[in-house]
């Protein structure tokens, strides 16, 4: 068998987009599709996830009761926006996602901005390590109408518990895909945010929550939109 990755579709998340399926559908359409292009590199997310998962990654991140740290982090168009400031107008789902180069953050940012009329557009906040510059393409990209902030260096993500770094294996793979993410941060680590979901009411305590080292799993829309309903506006 080839060594060589095939192209990645780039339409992949508009065709799915397209059809009326839940976000976990999607996510696994995307990965049967990634397993059928590219075993190999299939194969090595496995394996990176399963030593995440054996070494508990995420499980100091903040839980279900307690409250998020407080950030101050520049927006899409490089304002800083403080958490305090944005609970004053109410309660917050607060999205860690890897970044636009992720087609499974491109697809759930995209399931997000289906129902973002629904969850309210001032509620959801988007968090990743990259520049304004790639905040912007995904937010256009997928429509949202919500804020996309960057945690440089995933400073904030490290502090809460959330922050990973990639295996050299997978660094040589996104390489050779053309997926170079230090470029996409501005930085010269490889580190990305593990995928994590919260529902923080205004007082900044957590409501509920989906904190996954395996990226390929998300909180699904409908789930999180129950716990954004609970907490009223």
């Amino acid at each position: 068998m080839s060594d060589e990755i095939r192209p990645d579709p780039s339409d992949i998340v508009a065709r799915l987009s397209r059809r009326p399926l839940a976000l976990g559908e999607r996510l696994s359409e995307i990965a049967r599709d990634a397993r059928t292009r590219d075993p190999q590199g299939s194969a090595l997310v496995d394996r990176f996830v399963a030593r995440l998962e054996a070494a508990r990654a995420g499980s100091d991140a903040p839980q279900i009761g307690e409250m998020l740290p407080s950030f101050i982090l520049p927006d899409h168009d490089g304002k800083l926006r403080s958490s305090q400031d944005l609970l004053a107008a109410g309660p917050l789902v607060v999205v860690f996602h890897r970044g636009h180069w992720c087609p499974y953050c491109r697809m759930t940012i995209a399931t997000l901005a289906e129902a973002q009329h629904r969850i309210g557009r001032s509620r959801v906040v988007a968090i990743s390590a990259e520049t304004q510059r790639f905040t912007r393409r995904i937010r256009a990209e997928t429509g949202a109408q919500f804020l996309f902030l960057s945690d440089m260096n995933a400073d904030y993500a490290s502090a809460i518990g959330l922050a990973i770094t990639v295996d050299p294996a997978l660094i040589e793979r996104y390489e050779r895909a053309g997926k170079r993410i230090p470029d996409f941060q501005g930085s010269k680590g490889w580190i990305l945010p593990i995928p994590a979901v919260f529902v923080i009411d205004r007082d900044g305590v957590i409501h509920a929550s989906h904190i996954d080292p395996d990226y390929r799993r998300r909180m699904e829309v409908e789930e999180l939109m129950r716990a954004a309903a609970a907490l009223g506006n």
